[in-house]
């Protein structure tokens, strides 16, 4: 497996602008922003999609979640952003690393996509 630029972000190669950094994920604002937030979060342990992610993550998984939550709460975004996690290139995944996009500042419709 290559190093992604999410990697090079965790490894610290690449500048980023870091919202929230705990030993297991890194949150960091998009350099593509499709909201006025956009933020990414990622876990530092490399999986490439969600669906390859096993029992041995369920922690891992649930702890970004939580992460998600209270960086939501310390922007004061409480109930008006989305999670969005796409997964394969037919989901429009171009990162090959898992990550979780945060999304808020703008009417957002549904469904999604």
């Amino acid at each position: 497996m290559t190093d992604t630029i999410f990697q090079k972000i965790i490894d610290k190669e690449l500048p980023a602008d870091i919202v929230y950094e705990d030993d297991i994920s890194l949150v960091f604002k998009d350099i593509n922003p499709v909201a006025p937030t956009h933020l990414l979060i990622i876990p530092k342990k490399r999986i490439e999609k969600v669906s390859d992610s096993t029992k041995e993550d369920e922690e891992l998984l649930g702890h970004l979640l939580l992460v998600a939550g209270e960086v939501a709460r310390k922007l004061g975004l409480e109930d008006t952003f989305r999670l969005v996690i796409n997964n394969g290139e037919g989901a429009q995944q171009t990162v090959f690393h898992l990550h979780i996009h945060l999304i808020s500042g703008r009417k957002l419709s549904w469904p999604p996509g």
